[in-house]
């Protein structure tokens, strides 16, 4: 038998499965309209198994695994079937359709922001390359700009998320799933470390330097050079340059931002002491309630997913199907669970599209821990 003619019978094969398909459907459709007649959950793990256990019998030796992979499909396919026929809207759903009707055409020029830190911080930069006219309240910690947001303090707050050479901001990633706020808006800026000390200090007479973890991960290879330099951290660069400022010693030195030499009168030693050129930090933007702003064509997410084998590949089959790109997935453990893991996800959409819509509800709608973390766009600063 020639190729052409195994492909035929291929192609045959698979109308044959398009058909079965639809009666599934169709059958899942008659399930769903007695599950809402009977109040019944839509998840049904114990028949899951039942079906589980005839199929893998039935294709035999060799082909149990992926008659196992398929019906799993299957499965996912028809929850989310039933899930779509008994929504009868949803919170979720009902928050996005008054966001887009209610938020403003343009990103506001003016507000009230809250940054970490102290003026020089890199969070100060960024919130000057969003907002026109800022009122920026400092805060001394990261929880304290989460806090300032969710009690109406600030309409706006500024926190990093991820650098391209150091990864994820970890207090931050667990700091959000203590708090309820939304992403209004997201800036990757442009790093770039320098060196600072008082005037006079010479680089061979530096024996500390103050800085921020981020940044001292960020400037490895500089900190590896010199191992006779004592590395203290500090709660954030810009308050590092400032220590200096006031330390009365001429023998320390800030890694922090060229801006902070002028604020603090403090001299360049180095003008680009971080390990990559292209260093850039991604920074959002939360607010207390949903904003989406024209344009908006980011999306992320925080999730939990059962723990189990395949959980994960059936999340990401979701997006999968529906074309979507995901740009970041992250996991961080839940403190007092093992081995359970909180799940971030961004990926590319608009809420204009009824099937993300649709996709968000069913998230929402499942028995896991779900929370919606804004629609957006990502500027370059």
């Amino acid at each position: 038998m020639d190729l052409q003619s195994i492909r035929s019978q291929i192609d045959d094969i698979d109308g044959q499965l398009v058909s079965l398909l639809v009666r599934r459907m169709e059958k899942t459709a008659e399930v769903a309209a007695y599950k809402k007649e009977q109040g019944r959950p839509v998840l049904d793990r114990t028949r899951e198994r039942e079906i589980l256990t005839r199929v893998t019998q039935l294709a035999g030796d060799g082909n149990e695994v992926y008659a196992k992979i398929l019906f799993s499909m299957l499965f996912d396919l028809s929850r989310s079937y039933q899930n779509r026929i008994l929504q009868t809207g949803g919170k979720l759903a009902g928050e996005i359709s008054k966001a887009l009707a209610d938020t403003p055409m343009l990103f506001p020029a003016k507000a009230t922001v809250a940054c970490q830190g102290i003026e020089g911080a890199y969070s100060q930069l960024a919130c000057d390359r969003l907002f026109s006219l800022p009122s920026i309240v400092y805060f001394r910690h990261f929880e304290g700009v989460f806090q300032a947001v969710q009690n109406g303090l600030c309409q706006y707050g500024i926190l990093p998320i991820e650098n391209s050479s150091y990864g994820s901001v970890t207090k931050v990633y667990d700091l959000m799933k203590k708090y309820d706020f939304k992403i209004a808006r997201s800036i990757k800026l442009l790093i770039s470390h320098t060196l600072l000390a008082k005037p006079g200090t010479k680089m061979d007479s530096v024996r500390e330097i103050f800085s921020h973890e981020q940044a001292i991960g960020q400037c490895s290879e500089f900190l590896r050079r010199h191992k006779e330099m004592k590395v203290t951290v500090c709660e954030n660069t810009a308050v590092a340059a400032k220590l200096v400022a006031e330390s009365g010693r001429d023998d320390v030195a800030a890694i922090s931002s060229a801006n902070c030499a002028e604020l603090y009168g403090l001299t360049t030693l180095d003008d680009a002491v971080q390990n990559n050129e292209f260093n850039t930090t991604r920074f959002i933007c939360i607010s207390k309630s949903l904003e989406v702003y024209p344009g908006a064509d980011r999306i992320s997410l925080m999730l939990t997913l059962p723990h189990r084998p395949g959980s994960l590949y059936e999340m990401i089959a979701k997006f999968s199907a529906l074309g979507l790109n995901l740009t970041k997935l992250e996991s961080r453990p839940i403190s007092g669970k093992d081995f359970e893991f909180m799940f971030y996800f961004d990926f590319e959409a608009s809420l204009y599209s009824e099937d993300v819509i649709r996709l968000l509800s069913d998230l929402e709608s499942g028995p896991d821990t779900f929370a919606f973390l804004g629609s957006y766009s990502e500027i370059r600063g």
